[in-house]
C-alpha cells in the first residue's frame, strides 16, 4: 500500500513539473507573447478606425457651433417680427373676428389705431412676440442646422427634395413644441385692450385661473398640421433655391438681396400652402374674446363654422393677401439675416473652434 501511494506521489509530481517545464519554456513564452501583442495592435486599429469614422450625429454637436445658430436665429426672428409686427397685428383682428377683409380696411384699422392710441400701439403685443419669437427663431434655426445634417439634405441625389421639406417640418414642429404657450399669449394680447391683459404675466395667470392648464395649449393641434407644410415647405425652398443658385452661378452662396428674395419667394409659398390652419388656430387660441359665442373647440368644427357663416375666401382664406405682404417681408428678412450673422459668427474666434 504505502510502494502504491508514493508512485501516485511520484505520477502527480511528474505532471506538475512538465506543466511548469511548458510554462517556463522560454520559446513557448515569447510566442505568447508575441501572439498577445499583436492581438493588442489589432484591436487598437480597429478602434482608431472606428472612432475616426464621422459620426453625423455628432458633427454639429460642438457647442460654439449651436452657440452660432441659436444667436443667429435669435436675432433674425427678432428683426423680421419687429418690422413686420403691425401687419401681424393686422392679420390677426380680421382673422379672429368676423370684418371682411380689405386692402382699404386693414389701412383704415391702422390708421385708426394710431390716431386713438398713439404709433406704440400699432406695436402692441409685440412683447409677447418677442418673448416668443427669439426663442422660437433660435430653436428652429438651430434645430433646422441639425435636422439637415442628420438627414444628408446636400445629396446631389433625388431625394435630397423631400429630405429638405422633412428637415424644415421637424425644425417647425421641435421649436412650436416648446414655445407654443408664448404664441398663445402673443394672439391674446394682439386681440383684445391692454386693460384686460396688460403684460404676458397677466396672460398666463388669468389664463391659468379662469381655464387651467389646458387652456395654454388650446389650439394646438391645428397649429402642429399648419406648421408642417409651413416649414417644410419655406426651408425646402429656401434651401433648394440656395442650391440651385450654387449650380448655376459657380458662386459659393447668394448675395444677401439674393437671399432676400430667395425667403420671400419661401414665405409666400408657405403661407399659402398652410394658411386655413392658420386661420383655425388663430379662432381657438382667441376664443371667447372675440365677441363670438361660437367655442370653437375642435378643428372640424371651427372649419365647417367658419365656411358656412364666412365661406372660403371671406373665412378660411381671410387675410391671405395681407399675409402675401407680411409673410415674404418677414421670411425673407428672417432666412438672410440667418444665413448672414450665422457666417459672420463663424468668423469670429469665439467661434471658429467649431469648426
Amino acid at each position: 500500500m504505502a510502494a502504491e501511494h508514493t508512485a501516485r506521489n511520484f505520477a502527480a509530481m511528474s505532471r506538475s513539473m512538465e506543466v511548469d517545464l511548458r510554462i517556463s519554456n522560454p520559446a513557448h513564452t515569447l510566442q505568447r507573447i508575441r501572439a498577445m501583442e499583436s492581438s493588442s495592435q489589432h484591436t487598437k486599429s480597429n478602434t482608431t478606425t472606428e472612432s475616426s469614422t464621422p459620426n453625423p450625429l455628432q458633427i454639429k454637436t460642438a457647442s460654439p457651433a449651436i452657440l452660432a445658430s441659436l444667436t443667429a436665429g435669435a436675432m433674425a426672428g427678432a428683426l423680421a417680427k419687429t418690422v413686420i409686427a403691425p401687419l401681424d397685428r393686422t392679420k390677426i383682428i380680421f382673422q379672429v373676428t368676423k370684418m371682411s377683409f380689405s386692402a382699404r380696411g386693414a389701412l383704415h384699422f391702422l390708421v385708426k389705431s394710431y390716431k386713438e392710441a398713439g404709433l406704440l400701439s400699432l406695436w402692441r403685443g409685440n412683447s409677447a412676440t418677442m418673448a416668443r419669437i427669439v426663442p422660437y427663431a433660435a430653436i428652429q434655426f438651430t434645430a433646422h442646422e441639425q435636422w439637415k445634417h442628420f438627414l444628408q439634405t446636400d445629396r446631389p441625389d433625388s431625394s435630397s427634395t423631400g429630405m429638405r421639406f422633412l428637415a424644415g417640418s421637424l425644425a417647425g414642429v421641435t421649436a412650436q413644441s416648446i414655445t407654443y404657450p408664448l404664441d398663445l399669449a402673443r394672439a391674446r394680447m394682439a386681440v383684445t385692450h391692454r386693460d384686460m391683459y396688460g403684460s404676458i404675466v397677466q396672460v398666463f395667470v388669468k389664463m391659468w385661473r379662469a381655464e387651467r392648464p389646458k387652456a395654454f395649449y388650446k389650439g394646438f393641434t391645428p397649429t402642429m398640421l399648419g406648421v408642417v407644410p409651413y416649414a417644410g415647405v419655406s426651408f425646402c425652398t429656401f434651401e433648394t433655391l440656395k442650391h440651385k443658385h450654387k449650380e448655376m452661378t459657380g458662386k459659393s452662396a447668394p448675395n444677401p438681396l439674393e437671399r432676400l428674395l430667395f425667403g420671400a419667394l419661401a414665405g409666400l409659398l408657405g403661407q399659402t400652402a398652410s394658411y386655413p390652419l392658420d386661420i383655425v388656430r388663430r379662432r381657438m387660441q382667441t376664443s371667447g374674446l372675440n365677441g363670438c359665442n361660437y367655442p370653437y373647440d375642435t378643428i372640424r368644427g371651427t372649419i365647417h363654422y367658419v365656411y358656412r357663416t364666412e365661406g372660403i375666401i371671406g373665412g378660411l382664406y381671410k387675410g391671405l393677401s395681407m399675409n402675401w405682404i407680411k409673410g415674404p417681408i418677414a421670411v425673407g428678412i428672417s432666412f438672410a439675416t440667418f444665413d448672414i450673422c450665422q457666417n459672420a459668427l463663424k468668423e469670429l474666434p469665439v467661434f471658429r473652434s467649431a469648426h
